[in-house]
């Protein structure tokens, strides 16, 4: 397999990239990624000798049509995202740009190299949210209802796949996938977020609806998940990958807390962000049924081992906290 992975410095990206060369040698990996301020090349150190890494955009048709061509490529694996939501509230436009935008130049490329296959990934967010009491889950068949800037840049992505799907025989699949979590997520993201807060000691800012709830994957699970698709998956479909574990934003900074041994008087809370969902949950029978994927990390574990890297790495997130575009303190 000749494959391009875009967002290929990011948190997934990256971890897909050392995934796929570790159980794949043979395979020949192009790894493309902007380096905006959430891409960090040093997130593909360990095996970047392995890998053809470009910097550039996917929304440089130029370029995407030259690497396709150039290395032969015959599946795209698109990772690239504008992807933290409160950076959407105040900056909406570069998500429509990135996401929206760009996966259309990107799709746009790959119409006429003959591809095998184009992998989307995208997010639970796009069908909205659940109420915390909501017995149900969402399913592939789930109308979108995306409530914020960053799910509707996201779902808008998904349909464009889907268009060039129907429109252009283009062979896509799409996975939608609950939140991840495991090494090199840059520390905007919650569970970093408190775990660097709390190792120096900091607050950990909590929402005030604190028993919002998120369904967790580890993103190992996630990699394989992508995997099994990219083997396996049926051209044209759609597939939910998720482990059905939710955690509230409380039980996440109890465990972050108690994984270091910290007090909970470092938790405080913050007003909400502006459109905050309240609780996401996939259905993931049908990857499971179909492809035979299930997760194998259990959270509990999983968080221990992810707080436990956080401890070990200062030096790889120390230097990115201060690219953070966001305070998530104050949304007056």
């Amino acid at each position: 397999m000749r494959m391009l992975v875009t967002g290929a410095a990011g948190f997934i990206g990256s971890n897909f990239v050392r995934y796929w060369v570790e159980h794949h040698p043979d395979d020949h990996v192009v790894a493309l990624d902007l380096l905006t301020y959430a891409g960090n090349r040093p997130n593909l150190a360990d095996v970047e000798d392995r890998v053809a890494f470009v910097q550039g955009d996917i929304g440089d048709l130029e370029l995407g049509e030259r690497l396709l061509r150039d290395h032969a490529v015959d599946v795209v694996v698109n990772f690239a995202a504008e992807s933290h939501n409160s950076l959407a509230v105040l900056d909406p436009g570069r998500f429509f740009r990135t996401n929206v935008m760009g996966t259309q130049t990107l799709l746009e490329a790959a119409r006429h190299a003959g591809l095998s296959r184009f992998h989307h990934v995208s997010t639970c967010e796009v069908y909205g949210d659940l109420a915390l009491d909501d017995p149900g889950a969402f399913t592939e068949e789930s109308p979108y209802r995306p409530r914020t800037p960053y799910n509707a840049s996201k779902a808008a992505a998904d349909h464009a796949v889907r268009a060039y799907h129907e429109t252009y025989g283009l062979p896509v699949t799409i996975s939608n996938c609950s939140n991840n979590y495991g090494p090199y997520q840059f520390p905007e993201k919650v569970i970093p977020l408190f775990t660097t807060r709390a190792l120096d000691d900091q607050p950990l800012p909590l929402y005030a609806s604190t028993q919002n709830q998120r369904e967790w994957l580890h993103v190992v699970d996630h990699c394989r998940a992508v995997e099994r698709i990219l083997l396996d998956g049926v051209d044209g479909e759609t597939y939910n990958v998720g482990s059905g574990v939710e955690k509230s934003i409380e039980e996440i900074a109890d465990g972050v807390l108690g994984a270091l041994g910290k007090p909970r008087s470092l938790k405080t809370v913050v007003p909400d962000r502006p459109g905050h969902d309240r609780r996401y949950l996939l259905d993931s029978s049908k990857i499971r049924r179909e492809l035979g994927w299930e997760p194998t990390v259990a959270f509990d574990d999983g968080l221990r081992e992810t707080v436990g890297w956080y401890a070990a790495h200062r030096g790889w997130w120390e230097p990115l906290r201060d690219r953070a575009p966001v305070v998530e303190t104050d949304w007056r």
